[in-house]
């Protein structure tokens, strides 16, 4: 009996020391770069992933199913020496309570980024200084990730990763590498996307992905009614945020990840929530108009 206790609590212990924050899919593509040394980034990749997979990342501990479901997919463009530039596939996504779907709450590139590599330089990080240009870019997008997640689960609740994010900003802002200061041209980038989440003016967005997650498609399963509801008021507080500011980066983000899930939704919704939902969805993503004609084009 007591042989059967330890092997619980040994499996137990090993189940927690693996159980971390995340689960999360990561590829670096080269096939860009003419005749690059595949097995360096086939390296970096396997690092990266123990880097994100095999870390802890924030206080609250997860269990291995509650791990935050995520991608980085990196797809280089260039390479000169140890410096590589490219692109990264940012995406995140979250499960809907009571059923098998997950919503994707984010899905974007990031254009320009840049870093430096040499084989077999270990993924080092500390979040009060800048020791890797390369691990502050993923520390970013993760507690991003962080601050996303837990804002859908409770209001405000990411705002202690919003922080963290603030802080490699600021940490970032003397480097060479692009995306981390204010100046430059246009508001694509980590500057303003974070800027976009801390900044109170726009706390609408929090309200956002609070309404529309956990007050809306949590309930669906049970009232779609009454959770269609809901997601409709949250659009209409990602309205209001978007009143305060053109072309905000956090908002077209959030409106690229949701639009065809906000479709599917109010195609069975009520004749005069289609019509407002169309509207709003309209002035938000004006460059996709048409597409949400399919909304009120449903059971007609």
């Amino acid at each position: 009996m007591k042989r059967l206790l330890v092997l619980f609590l040994l499996t137990l212990t090993s189940t927690s020391l693996f159980a971390q924050d995340f689960q999360c899919q990561v590829s670096i593509n080269s096939s860009k770069i003419s005749g690059s040394n595949r097995e360096r980034y086939n390296a970096l990749q396997q690092e990266l992933y123990k880097f994100i997979n095999d870390r802890k990342w924030c206080q609250y501990t997860f269990k291995t199913n509650e791990r935050i479901e995520c991608g980085l997919m990196i797809n280089l463009t260039e390479v000169s020496g140890d410096v590589l530039k490219g692109t990264m596939t940012v995406q995140l996504n979250r499960p809907v309570y009571k059923t098998n779907y997950k919503t994707t709450v984010l899905n974007f590139q990031d254009k320009k980024i840049q870093f430096t590599y040499d084989e077999g330089q270990p993924l080092e990080y500390d979040g009060n200084s800048n020791l890797n240009q390369f691990t502050s870019l993923i520390a970013f997008y993760l507690n991003l990730f962080l601050g996303l997640d837990f804002d859908t689960f409770s209001m405000n609740g990411g705002a202690p990763y919003y922080d963290k994010c603030q802080n490699i900003v600021s940490l970032c802002q003397n480097v060479a590498e692009p995306g981390w200061q204010s100046f430059e041209s246009g508001q694509n980038n980590r500057y303003w996307l974070i800027e976009n989440l801390t900044n109170g003016t726009y706390s609408k967005i929090h309200e956002f992905l609070y309404q529309y997650h956990r007050l809306g498609l949590d309930a669906m399963v049970d009232n779609p009614d009454a959770g269609r509801a809901i997601i409709f008021e949250a659009i209409k507080s990602l309205q209001q945020a978007a009143r305060q500011k053109s072309n905000l980066v956090i908002v077209q983000y959030l409106v690229s990840a949701k639009s065809d899930e906000i479709i599917n939704i109010f195609k069975e919704g009520l004749a005069n929530e289609k019509t407002q939902v169309v509207n709003i969805m309209k002035q938000l993503d004006p460059a996709n108009s048409s597409k949400y004609d399919a909304i009120t084009a449903a059971n007609k």
